[in-house]
């Protein structure tokens, strides 16, 4: 029976991290977005997002938040969450589930401990700023 289950891969979809002004803190805050690279509308999107890890060596983890996006047009981007500097230092996940042409999708994107920083980021696409890839 699981061997008739079908699970498409995701492409061209991603979790990503940038840098924006954030008025409310008065300073450049790193930013969770969901990029669709795609020539296809995403629909019903939703992000599951929790950090976890150790601080000091406790076991520290945040509170799981939800975003629910109606639409994700074509080639565009929506915020996802604002990511506090203390949770940097956590493995940061963020479940997404889809659909796209009528079938469902489901990738877990993660970003290691400490992996959100300056030194790490490359070119993202669609929004043309420097920022992380989630894994």
């Amino acid at each position: 029976m699981k061997k008739d289950i079908i699970i498409p891969k995701v492409e061209g979809v991603h979790i990503v991290a940038f840098q924006e002004w954030n008025d409310d803190f008065m300073e450049n805050s790193w930013y969770a977005y969901l990029i669709n690279d795609t020539d296809n509308l995403l629909e019903m999107a939703m992000v599951v997002s929790r950090a976890y890890g150790l601080i000091n060596g406790e076991e520290r983890k945040t509170g799981t938040f939800r975003h629910a996006f109606a639409k994700v047009e074509p080639r565009t981007a929506v915020k996802v969450e604002l990511l506090e500097n203390n949770v940097l230092q956590l493995n940061n996940e963020f479940m997404l589930s889809y659909f796209a042409n009528g079938q469902l999708f489901d990738k877990t994107f993660v970003f290691r401990t400490n992996s959100i920083n300056e030194k790490a980021t490359t070119d993202l696409p669609i929004i043309n700023k420097r920022g992380v890839f989630a894994n």
